[in-house]
């Protein structure tokens, strides 16, 4: 068995979830659209770029509008995004998460993060868990998305780690997919019928400690 040297984590859904977030500043930016937009339409915007998102509540209004007040529109909706985000508090942060945390850095085993999001730093410091990791790589210092494991590889030179030593914690397809395609062992945090390409599933870090991630492992 490989031993465990390092931890990467994505961000949202695995550490916390902003997905909520988005929802409610895409869902502010289609009423001033005058589009109706449910939480069943976000399930199409989920891992899409703000671009894509856009294009698909217009799709939805059956609007169009011009390439100035799209670009408009993006900004609105990034500014009460990051008035949400600016409102969250260590509460947030999922179950059984810090104890986990903490549990890796009383074995000294280095800890990094990995999240195509921008505002991951902020996200970070507003639940109180940026002192945990050793490495952030982020949306604004990769150029290829998941699939493409970038993201992953850079989280690893980072720490100074080999992908194998690694462990990736990950709650998306494209990321499980991302984390195979660079060579690390990842963990999936969700349900085992959509991240099944993961080398384990898990519900979430509830009753989950570094005793159970051993006994996978083997």
């Amino acid at each position: 068995m490989k031993p465990i040297k390092a931890c990467i984590f994505d961000l949202d859904g695995v550490i916390v979830d902003t997905a909520k977030y988005h929802f409610l500043a895409w869902q502010r930016l289609a009423q001033e659209l005058g589009i109706t937009f449910t939480e069943h339409d976000n399930e199409r915007l989920k891992g899409v770029s703000r671009v894509e998102s856009l294009k698909i509540i217009l799709e939805i209004g059956n609007k169009t509008i011009a390439e100035a007040e799209f670009e408009s529109a993006m900004a609105r909706k990034n500014g009460w995004f990051l008035d949400y985000i600016h409102q969250m508090t260590p509460e947030e942060v999922l179950p059984g998460v810090q104890k986990f945390l903490d549990e890796l850095k009383s074995q000294n085993i280095k800890i990094a993060l990995a999240s195509s999001s921008k505002n991951a730093e902020t996200i970070l410091q507003q639940i109180g868990m940026l002192a945990y990791f050793e490495a952030i790589i982020d949306g604004n210092q990769v150029i290829e998305t998941k699939p493409n494991p970038e993201i992953f590889l850079k989280a690893a030179r980072a720490i100074d780690e080999k992908p194998e030593n690694c462990i990736v914690f990950e709650d998306a397809i494209a990321g499980v997919e991302a984390a195979i395609n660079g060579g690390f062992r990842v963990v999936g945090i969700g349900l085992p019928e959509v991240l099944g390409e993961a080398d384990w599933v898990v519900r979430g870090f509830e009753g989950f400690g570094l005793a159970n991630l051993q006994s996978i492992l083997q």
